[in-house]
């Protein structure tokens, strides 16, 4: 049940809220709360009910020990005199997450690489459980806050509706219980508030819009590109990468802009996850704007931990691959996300040595450097394989030719709105010309969109008339276009 589906917009969101508000207008918060868990709960179970006792388990198992670590007494028991209950305590949470984690998304690939090294150990060929990333890292996050003391004595309720807050489980953002939790408890979220219901449409409306209308079209050619095509000439290869790169930011940005927008329906405020990340001019800049809430919690977590910019040049420039190694392993199991995470792991070390220079480089030359690295990267977080990321580089680069005037066939073509207008309105142009036509102007007008003002900046420009008009607007084209059939997937909820 994607956020873009009918059964979401239609059915589940509506009656979701409507019995919410309904148990709280009749003064029984406990099972308005209870309600939204329930929802919660069938929300990730109509994706894979098997997976239901796997979050469930994690929950419990973190929350328990959470609540523990929270015991004053826990402190002065010693265990063979060297750790403490509490320490002892807290690697056991911290090892349990990364044990279920590494358990189902990654022993098939740790065999896998074993095997090709000369072993012979049978792959297990697990299902991965869907956000299993956002969940385990959440809970991490709350297991070493309540070490630290930085947790408050939670209810368990509370503490579920956390975990399993259905507009952000699959997709983040990535939030904290500090952020989350206490707005469950406020008196005041339990009433109808229709300011929040007029933004959150608007923003949900936008996230429709930039998922059903952009990147699911962008997402034909960038899987043409990547898994139908022996080979690619130089216009194809281009086309390629700037149709995925723009495919995964509008995919992601829409789908938290809808989690954003139907958190606030519930009163609940999810934190900001992007800030034009395409508008960057360096490296660093880049990761302070992209999925925001996944980079702080690398930061605060992993790098700072590792000794952060503290211990030395050497150590901070370790620190950063270590953190961006770890962060690429995080997307899946797959060595193209490890060659993506080290790749941004040398290019902020090159960023902090460049600082060191103190050599200035005018704007547009540095954005069109910071967006070029970026453009290629996402050639290996793509690909299934080297080959397949060799094959779309190797063609950007012209080893296959400039141009191919052969047609490409794109079986996925006609369920999509976009070939829908090109049969009618560019009959007479052959469907590989009018292809690349259309895909030109799509990426013009991807480029076009990302130097504009984003979602939040929105929100606070335009006035409540605007915002209903637009939510109007978007909204039905985006639910026309969801309607007609055109396939649909959330790149992230694969992490």
């Amino acid at each position: 049940m994607l956020f873009s589906s009918y059964q979401y917009i239609l059915l589940f969101l509506p009656i979701t809220f409507a019995i919410y508000f309904w148990l709280n207008h009749l003064k029984q918060k406990m099972f308005s709360k209870i309600w939204l868990i329930f929802a919660n709960l069938f929300y990730y179970s109509f994706w894979d009910l098997r997976f239901l006792p796997l979050i469930l388990l994690s929950t419990i198992v973190n929350f328990l020990i959470g609540s523990l670590l929270r015991n004053s007494k826990i402190e002065s028991v010693k265990i063979k005199s060297t750790y403490s209950l509490k320490k002892l305590t807290f690697i056991s949470g911290i090892v349990f997450n990364l044990s279920l984690l590494g358990y189902f998304k990654y022993a098939d690939f740790f065999l896998s690489n074993l095997n090709a090294l000369g072993a012979h150990f049978e792959l297990m060929h697990m299902a991965l459980p869907l956000a299993i990333s956002f969940f385990t890292f959440q809970q991490i996050a709350y297991i070493v806050d309540s070490y630290k003391e930085r947790t408050e004595n939670y209810s368990f309720l509370n503490y579920l509706l956390f975990v399993t807050f259905f507009p952000q489980l699959f997709s983040g953002p990535i939030t904290y219980h500090k952020e989350i939790i206490p707005q469950f408890s406020s008196k005041w979220n339990k009433l109808i508030n229709y300011r929040n219901i007029s933004l959150g449409i608007f923003i949900f409306s936008i996230g429709l819009f930039k998922k059903v209308i952009i990147s699911d079209v962008f997402a034909v050619w960038a899987n043409q590109g990547f898994d139908n095509s022996l080979h690619l000439s130089m216009l194809d290869a281009w086309f390629t990468s700037f149709s995925y790169t723009f495919q995964l930011y509008f995919d992601f940005s829409g789908y938290t802009d809808m989690a954003i927008g139907a958190a606030l329906l519930f009163n609940i405020k999810l934190p900001i996850n992007f800030n034009s990340p395409y508008k960057a001019l360096n490296i660093q800049d880049f990761w302070r704007r992209w999925h925001i809430t996944l980079s702080r919690f690398l930061r605060n977590y992993i790098y700072i931990p590792l000794g952060g910019n503290r211990k030395g040049e050497a150590v901070t420039y370790a620190n950063l691959l270590i953190t961006f190694l770890l962060g690429g392993l995080w997307h899946g199991a797959n060595w193209m996300f490890i060659i993506w995470g080290l790749l941004h792991g040398l290019a902020l070390i090159i960023h902090r040595i460049w600082g060191k220079l103190r050599v200035s480089i005018p704007d547009p030359i540095a954005w069109l450097i910071t967006f070029n690295f970026i453009n290629v990267t996402w050639v290996f977080f793509r690909a299934r394989d080297l080959d397949s990321a060799m094959k779309v580089l190797g063609g950007m680069i012209g080893l296959q030719g400039v141009y191919d005037n052969i047609s490409t066939e794109i079986e996925t073509w006609k369920l999509s709105w976009s070939g829908f207008f090109l049969e009618r309105f560019l009959p007479e142009i052959p469907i590989g010309v009018s292809e690349n036509i259309l895909i030109f102007i799509f990426v013009v007008a991807a480029f076009f969109i990302i130097t504009q003002k984003n979602t939040t900046e929105l929100t606070i420009s335009t006035s409540v008339k605007t915002r209903t008009a637009a939510s109007i607007l978007l909204f039905t084209i985006a639910m026309l276009s969801a309607l007609s059939g055109a396939n649909s997937v959330s790149l992230y909820s694969k992490f």
